[in-house]
């Protein structure tokens, strides 16, 4: 026989469809719960069965489910009442049987609130009601939110900078269900194409930084006043042009720091795959382009994609006679790429031995005069 705790997990499980069909105001049907399971065997199961399944019943507390009973004749226990269905006749029973008749309240006034507002958003509240019961104490904030968003759907500035009368942290703490109201509020100003909270909605956020040292002497003392070691956001950097025809991009930051001089030049740290945030460089779609990484797998598929970026680029110090000079035995770091690199012929053969063999070697380890003899190679 049915348990009062088996019916009462049923009824839990009917509660979302419940509320949905309060967001698009059908009227209240009474909500069934099938009794498929037998009685135990013996008169003293049966009739303590019994009593349970009738101690959170309407008839025992004046509220609940009521018990419709069908008579069955057993092999053990003759002719007996046992339940057939449980139901719920009025919403009202429903809800105090739940014990959420005040979060139904809540419920119903928020969903008012929040379509008087937003009616585009009547069908996200269908699908999601827990959302809805699940953030009841925050609507206010969130609406306000929400308002200014409509009103201003590309604000091009700091969370913390936005005019909204919330906490300074609301937003920040409530990403995820403002990114969902957001994406159905404003959906024609939303960059679907970007995960990032703020880069979808138009916010200034927290750029990558680019670091960069001036080789050229007069460029350093005619343009930046003696400093050479200059550290810009992405969107300024790629925005920046400079007097140098040469850019050299290294992936270690002590290659950078003890790159030599070098007149009409620039070297940038590139930070191994945070090369992608160069991408859309003016400056270095028109100057001549040097790429060093590290000569293993991961160095040349950096390379390949920064090429893929800035066709003219060139490798230097990822040739087979430096890694034939300086490799140490050192093992690399296994890699599963698949695709065709965009690499030169020298440079794809060189490749194809590292990662087959998982070998290693780190820029760090090649001879600074190796480096600066290389470099004037490369240039002359």
């Amino acid at each position: 026989m049915i348990t009062a705790s088996e019916i009462k997990k049923k009824a839990e499980r009917k509660y979302q469809g419940y509320l949905r069909r309060i967001v698009v105001c059908e009227p209240f049907e009474p909500i069934v719960i099938p009794c498929d399971k037998k009685a135990s065997p013996t008169m003293a199961e049966y009739e303590k069965e019994l009593k349970d399944v009738r101690s959170l019943s309407k008839e025992v507390k004046g509220y609940g489910y009521t018990i419709e009973w069908k008579k069955v004749n057993s092999k053990n226990l003759g002719l007996q009442d046992f339940p057939y269905t449980v139901l719920f006749d009025s919403s009202e029973d429903f809800e105090r049987f739940l014990y959420k008749t005040n979060e139904v309240i809540c419920f119903r006034k928020n969903i008012s609130t929040i379509l008087a507002a937003f009616p585009s958003l009547k069908s996200w509240i269908e699908k999601y009601p827990m959302k809805v019961v699940d953030n009841a104490d925050i609507w206010g904030d969130l609406l306000k939110v929400l308002t200014y968003f409509a009103e201003n759907p590309q604000p091009n500035l700091y969370i913390r900078e936005l005019p909204i009368e919330v906490h300074t942290k609301f937003i920040e703490r409530n990403k995820s269900i403002i990114r969902e109201l957001l994406d159905i509020v404003i959906a024609p100003y939303v960059c679907e194409e970007e995960k990032d909270f703020e880069r979808r909605f138009s916010l200034k956020y927290s750029e990558p930084i680019v670091r960069m040292r001036i080789l050229d002497s007069y460029v350093v003392s005619s343009c930046f006043n003696g400093v050479n070691d200059i550290s810009v956001p992405v969107s300024q950097f790629c925005n920046l042009s400079l007097p140098v025809s040469k850019v050299f991009v290294v992936e270690n930051l002590v290659n950078f720091q003890t790159f030599p001089q070098i007149p009409d030049s620039i070297v940038v740290w590139g930070k191994g795959y945070a090369i992608s945030a160069l991408k859309e460089s003016v400056m270095l779609k028109s100057v001549a382009l040097y790429y060093w990484g590290d000569l293993d797998a991961q160095g040349f598929e950096i390379l390949s994609q920064f090429r893929s970026y800035f066709p003219q680029s060139q490798s230097f110090l990822m040739d087979k006679n430096t890694f034939d000079a300086y490799f140490e035995d050192d093992l690399g770091t296994p890699s599963n790429v698949s695709i065709e690199l965009n690499l030169t012929e020298e440079e794809k053969t060189l490749y194809e031995y590292i990662k087959n063999n998982n070998l290693r070697l780190e820029q760090e380890k090649i001879p600074q005069s190796f480096v600066v003899k290389s470099i004037k190679d490369v240039l002359a």
